[in-house]
């Protein structure tokens, strides 16, 4: 058993291997994933895994492995102001990496059969949106959650641009999971043990591309046991932006082209001398095969034809040169907020900082 790529120390490092072995392939989706600690959405005691490229499960809740969420990312093409529909939303990870792209004028909306699994969603959720200076470097669209089994959606909602199911589709359903996409929107799901892009480029026509080779756990059918009647569930509305929230958005937004127009003036007035180089040696392996956890697998991408017999080759590799320093001197200062630190200078009542800063704690 095992992941497509190493191990990471902390989820920078992940991200790192992530992109060497191509999974993440465009700086958006690197973005998004760099902003969001994968160990955040984890129970304490089993935070030791996050960075292993493993999907994680106790009792509900459910976590993809890392190299199955970059596929989703880029197969989805998400871009500012589109909608998306999570179906089998689990803990909000996918959901709020999404939403860090989507920005301010998105739809995000996720449907989770468990809920116990909606409350620590939301929890988490909550938690990032106090906590995390992240927060403060996008415009966020927020996800909202509802329960219901996504099988039984009402035939009345709206159509959505990106759809993302992640749980097993029976062949059966195909059709169901392509009428939630507008014309031109993307739908990624696991199908017939493939994990599979369907694109909609008119309204009755499809391109279908095979992405990887997965299983995941069936959809859970719908149980009619009780009542005999399908329970319908109703996404959230499509909710219009107040003019104050409107308010809020082109406020922080200036505020960054300040911040940004700051820094660039100062590294214009200050630059210093680019780092030295020096070569080193570095061992690459050549990517086989393999997760294979609860009941997830993935089967990852042929290896590089440019490889040769050998499974691993040498290569030198440009890094800039050390200079001697003391161990003291080793550890990165902690980042700033600058937004945060720019809203709270200005001379403003403390009520309003506040708002512009979504009323945060930290």
């Amino acid at each position: 058993m095992g992941g497509a790529v190493s191990a990471g120390e902390d989820n920078d490092e992940l991200i790192d291997n992530l992109k060497e072995a191509q999974y993440i392939r465009t700086e958006l989706v690197e973005q998004a994933f760099r902003a969001i600690d994968r160990a955040d959405y984890y129970l304490e005691e089993f935070k030791d895994n996050a960075y292993k490229d493993l999907a994680w499960k106790h009792g509900n809740i459910h976590l993809s492995a890392p190299c199955i969420y970059s596929e989703v990312m880029e197969a989805l093409d998400l871009q500012p102001g589109l909608s998306f529909l999570n179906l089998g939303s689990g803990t909000g990870y996918l959901s709020s990496m999404v939403g860090l792209i989507l920005g301010p004028f998105g739809v995000n909306h996720g449907v989770e059969l468990h809920s116990d699994v909606i409350e620590y969603a939301k929890q988490k959720l909550d938690f990032f949106i106090k906590t995390s200076d992240s927060f403060d470097k996008f415009e966020f669209c927020e996800p909202s959650f509802v329960i219901g089994n996504c099988l039984e959606i009402s035939p009345d909602c709206t159509q959505y641009d990106r759809v993302y199911c992640g749980a097993g589709v029976q062949k059966e359903h195909e059709d169901y999971m392509k009428n939630l996409l507008k014309v031109g929107g993307i739908l990624v799901m696991p199908l017939e043990e493939k994990l599979t892009k369907i694109t909609r480029t008119g309204p009755s026509a499809w391109e279908t591309k095979k992405i990887l080779a997965v299983s995941f756990a069936p959809l859970i059918q719908p149980n009619h046991a009780d009542s005999g009647k399908s329970r319908l569930v109703h996404l959230p509305p499509v909710a219009v932006r107040s003019l104050q929230d409107l308010a809020r958005i082109a406020i922080r937004g200036t505020i960054k082209k300040i911040i940004h127009q700051e820094a660039m003036s100062k590294a214009g007035n200050g630059l210093k001398n680019p780092p030295r180089f020096k070569r080193r040696r570095v061992r690459r392996r050549r990517m086989e095969t393999i997760v294979f956890l609860d009941k997830e697998v993935f089967a990852s991408r042929i290896s590089n034809p440019s490889d040769d017999n050998n499974n691993s080759e040498d290569i030198e590799e440009e890094r800039p040169e050390e200079e001697e320093t003391k161990p003291s001197e080793l550890k990165p200062d902690p980042p700033v907020n600058f937004l945060r630190e720019k809203v709270l200078s200005l001379p403003l009542p403390d009520p309003l900082k506040y708002y512009l800063l979504y009323y945060r704690e930290k």
